[in-house]
């Protein structure tokens, strides 16, 4: 058995002697390959359950929460400043939180303290926020002044007042803040690159963000060898700011494959950190980006209908795996979660069989009556004239 966990590092295709995608976009971790059940699976090599496990990113909700409210946390709350307070929820790491200037990745959720309503979600957006600090917009002060408080990794509650967040008039249009709305923000803070490091990302070329994208690819990369699953994700996170909606859009012919080099084994080494950590939906979200660039990508089908089957989405995962299996006849990791399938549905259709056994049977029919013939009642009509008639005589006689 070459390995006993499933992989999670996508090994991205090397360039092609023409292509104009630099050798810094090289190879992934390696291929992968698993046994299970006498079945080879091909997939990554070390990592996920090695150095004891996975850590669950408490910025993530745990199983069973409510993503639609905030968290509820009961650490100590701090005043960083009039109208902004912080309640921790799982510390950071690192040195020092970023300084004025620094270039901050962070995901974060958005409520209306009032009303609740949540009107933002990086995560589900599947796009980290970018800011500089001392330069970010009027409605997100608040925001910057928690995120300044934070090391690497962390993650809080901050409870920041109207006027620093969307203001006496609010936001009419997206995001639907109404006005005075003071905001709850559950934010974790990704990484940060100081003013020094490099120029920010909107003063870059569009070969410097990609390859700027593709350090931390690799990055990512070396904290999966070494077990560091939850770094090796924020790496792929900040990997993929730099790839985003608005950048992607301008971007055709050799650009947009180069960026997509980078993009999607990101997209793809996430899905596999999160289908280990049971966040099924951010999987399916992670894979059908990918999808709606390369359809044909076996990895994202599979890890696509992975999740899919763990929700009970059977008839659509059933579909995506018999897709890599027309894409490639001898994966045996698709092979096998079809016989899984088939097993299921064996199993429900037996259930259901006897659940319903006996249900559906034909009414009885009554018991036929003996047909009689026309000359049997004749001769009953004669005997038993005959016998009135001697009946009838035999008094006389007496």
């Amino acid at each position: 058995m070459a390995s006993d966990v499933e992989t999670v590092a996508e090994e991205s295709s090397g360039p092609e002697e023409n292509s104009s995608i630099p050798a810094v976009f090289g190879d992934g971790l390696g291929t992968r390959e698993e046994e299970e059940d006498g079945v080879a699976v091909k997939e990554s090599s070390k990592l996920l359950d090695g150095a004891g496990g996975v850590e669950e990113s408490a910025a993530r909700p745990a199983e069973g929460r409510d993503e639609k409210l905030p968290p509820k946390v009961n650490t100590e709350v701090e005043v960083l400043q009039q109208g902004v307070t912080k309640q921790i929820i799982k510390e950071g790491h690192g040195d020092a939180p970023p300084s004025r200037h620094s270039t901050c990745f962070v995901h974060y959720r958005a409520w209306t303290e009032s009303t609740l309503h949540k009107f933002e979600d990086t995560w589900l957006e599947q796009q980290p926020l970018e800011f500089r600090l001392g330069h970010e917009k009027r409605e997100l002060k608040g925001l910057a002044i928690g995120v300044a408080s934070m090391n690497v990794g962390e993650s809080a509650v901050l409870h920041v007042g109207y006027q620093l967040a969307y203001g006496e008039e609010g936001s009419f249009s997206f995001p639907n803040v109404p006005p005075r709305a003071d905001v709850i923000y559950e934010v974790e803070l990704i990484g940060f690159e100081e003013a020094k490091e490099g120029r920010p990302r909107g003063e870059m070329t569009v070969e410097e963000r990609i390859e700027a994208a593709d350090r931390r690819r690799i990055d990512g990369n070396e904290l999966f060898k070494e077990g560091n699953i939850e770094a090796a994700m924020q790496q792929y996170e900040m990997a993929l700011a730099f790839m985003g909606d608005d950048f992607m859009f301008q971007l055709f012919g050799k650009y947009r494959d180069m960026a997509n080099a980078v993009k999607n084994p990101c997209h793809l080494n996430l899905a596999a950190c999160l289908l280990k950590l049971n966040h099924f939906e951010e999987v399916i979200g992670h894979c059908t980006v990918v999808l709606a660039e390369d359809q044909d990508n076996s990895k994202a089908l599979f890890r696509r209908g992975k999740a899919r089957l763990e929700l009970g989405q059977t008839d659509t995962a059933k579909l995506d795996f018999e897709k890599v299996r027309k894409l490639a006849p001898e994966d045996k990791a698709a092979i096998r979660e079809l016989r899984v399938i088939a097993q299921q549905e064996r199993e429900v259709y037996l259930k259901q069989k006897e659940m319903y056994k006996g249900l559906f049977k034909a009414p009885e029919l009554p018991a036929k009556t003996p047909t009689t013939h026309w000359y049997t009642s004749l001769w009953n009509f004669l005997c038993s004239i005959v016998y009135f008639f001697f009946r009838f005589q035999r008094p006389k006689k007496e």
